[in-house]
C-alpha cells in the first residue's frame, strides 16, 4: 500500500501550573485560536478546544507524523509565549508540566466534542455538587 490512512481522534488536556485561574474570558477566545493555529500548522485536524480558567481540552485529529509530547511540548511554549507577549496577566504565567492524552473511536467524536464545548456548564454542575456535599 503506497498511501497510509489513519483515524486517530486524540483529547489533549493541560493545565496552568499550580491549577491557578489564570485564564481569563476576555482573551481566551484569542488563545484557544492561537493554539488552534498552532495545531493546525502541524499538520493536526482541529476538531473543538475549550476549557476553564485552570485548564484547557484540545480534541483533535493527530496527524502520525509527529508525536504526542512533542506536540504537547511546542504547543505549550508557543502559547505561553503569546500570552507573555500580549501581556495577558500580570502574573507570571506557565503550564504543568503534564498533560493527558486520551484516544477515541469515531463513533466517539460527537460526544467528545459535545463534553469539551460544554466545559464551562459541566464544571458548574461538579462545583455545585461538590458544594450541596459539603452542607
Amino acid at each position: 500500500m503506497a498511501n497510509h490512512y489513519t483515524q486517530l481522534h486524540i483529547q489533549l488536556i493541560f493545565a496552568v501550573k499550580y491549577r491557578e485561574a489564570l485564564i481569563r474570558p476576555e482573551w481566551e477566545s484569542d488563545l484557544y485560536k492561537y493554539i488552534t493555529g498552532i495545531i493546525q500548522s502541524r499538520g493536526h485536524k482541529m476538531l473543538t478546544i475549550n476549557g476553564m480558567p485552570d485548564h484547557v481540552h484540545i480534541f483533535i485529529g493527530l496527524n502520525p507524523n509527529e508525536s504526542i509530547s512533542d506536540l504537547i511540548r511546542e504547543t505549550k511554549k508557543a502559547s505561553t509565549n503569546f500570552i507573555k507577549e500580549n501581556k495577558f496577566t500580570k502574573h507570571r504565567f506557565q503550564w504543568q508540566g503534564g498533560y493527558g492524552a486520551f484516544s477515541y473511536s469515531h463513533s466517539a467524536i460527537d460526544n467528545v466534542v459535545k463534553y469539551i464545548r460544554n466545559q464551562k456548564e459541566h464544571h458548574k454542575k461538579r462545583i455545585l455538587k461538590k458544594n450541596t456535599l459539603a452542607f
